[in-house]
């Protein structure tokens, strides 16, 4: 490789790495705040959030490396136009390889490294994920022997232990029933423990009352010296792990067994997401090809253009949600299946043709001009609604 080629191979992956790690942060921060519920709900602790937490890393990789290669290459080519080192290097008569090729070979490492994480990282982090946070609604011993707080077990039911006794047993047993329409059920009984019966999860009460709303609004109150609340019906929900396509391995995608039954329910639902984890790779060195086409070539600084960064990421947003919609929509229809190999293959083959015959891809002025326009319009009306009115000028 040419001194020239390493140069830029260099400088595009310390931006590219710097953008894939920023972007990875932010996107990873707001995944992990979503599944926070799993510790504030079960009482779990701060290391099962943080394993969740690297489990959903390797979710996130695959759809994020494409934008920070866009990023990383138009903000090398345009940071290199704007100090004329496009222009030296065209004067000295080196060809358009001279830039692309670094590029491509970096773009082609990335969409490896998306494939590996796609097929072989991503199902696995899938699976510990959906194992760890059953793992943690099935403790409901743990969850519910928390003193003084109450604890949701399921939709309209919640239990609250006072105490937890020396020999094992619990004080204060107070647990709320409203999953029956316009009936509350409310026990309280002054002490209980978990037991077994016949396999099943039973807490009992013992010494409580039962204070029942009817519908009506009549209240009756029955007491009683024991009573058995069967709880195994939550334990086993909890321990029964719904295995999703995008949660098995690509090999088991490749040959699912005919007895699974979520395979026999949605069968098109595993193609689709054996097809997505094959194209899925494709994009990195698609959007690469994009970002040459668009800022790749030297450009005078009078020209009245959209900044390339800018337009390079608008066209592959459009491209990407494109891809998803695609991919989405191949689950309940097959025929769908060839365009989502084509939204990147055909995608790399106009970018291909651009950077061939010397073109430049942009946006065109008219569009730009009339989001400028549309753009003003609403800060005008913005503004307008604030009881402010926009500067048109200098006094």
């Amino acid at each position: 490789m040419k001194v020239l080629e390493s140069y830029i191979l260099r400088r595009t992956t310390i931006v590219f790495v710097a953008a894939l790690f920023w972007t990875l942060a932010i996107v990873w921060t707001t995944q992990v705040l979503a599944r926070i519920d799993l510790v504030t709900d079960s009482g779990q602790s701060a290391l099962t959030f943080f394993k969740v937490a690297s489990y959903v890393l390797p979710t996130v990789i695959p759809i994020v490396v494409p934008f920070a290669m866009v990023i990383g290459i138009a903000q090398t080519l345009s940071a290199m136009n704007t100090d004329s080192e496009l222009v030296v290097i065209s004067a000295a008569g080196a060809s358009r390889t001279t830039v692309v090729r670094p590029i491509v070979i970096l773009a082609v490492l990335a969409s490896f490294f998306s494939l590996f994480v796609g097929n072989i990282v991503e199902p696995y982090a899938r699976l510990q994920n959906r194992e760890l946070v059953a793992s943690a609604r099935a403790d409901l011993i743990s969850l519910l022997i928390q003193e003084g707080t109450f604890r949701k077990v399921d939709n309209g039911l919640f239990v609250q232990i006072s105490e937890r006794l020396p020999d094992g047993g619990l004080g204060g047993v107070f647990v709320a029933d409203s999953r029956e329409k316009n009936i509350d059920l409310i026990y309280y009984a002054k002490e209980g423990a978990f037991v077994d019966r016949d396999g099943r999860k039973m807490l009992v009460m013992n010494d409580g009352v039962i204070q029942r709303k009817a519908p009506g609004g009549e209240v009756s109150v029955i007491r009683f010296t024991s009573y058995a609340f069967d709880m195994s019906e939550f334990t086993n929900a909890a321990n029964e792990i719904t295995m999703y396509p995008k949660d098995r391995t690509t090999g088991y995608l490749l040959d699912p067994p005919s007895d699974d039954r979520m395979y026999q329910k949605v069968p098109q639902q595993f193609r689709a997401e054996l097809h997505r984890r094959f194209s899925d790779w494709l994009y990195p060195l698609a959007f690469a090809l994009i970002s040459i086409a668009v800022a790749g070539d030297a450009r005078s600084h009078r020209e009245a253009r959209l900044h390339p960064m800018l337009t390079a990421i608008m066209l592959t947003l459009g491209i990407r949600w494109l891809g998803f919609f695609v991919a989405n929509e191949s689950e309940s229809q097959a025929w769908l299946i060839y365009i989502v190999y084509g939204v990147p293959i055909v995608t790399s083959l106009v970018a291909s043709w651009f950077i061939i015959t010397h073109r430049t891809l942009e946006i065109p002025a008219s569009l730009t001009n009339r989001l400028a326009d549309v753009f003003a319009a609403v800060s005008s009306r913005f503004a307008g609604l604030l009881g402010r009115k926009p500067r048109t000028g200098a006094a």
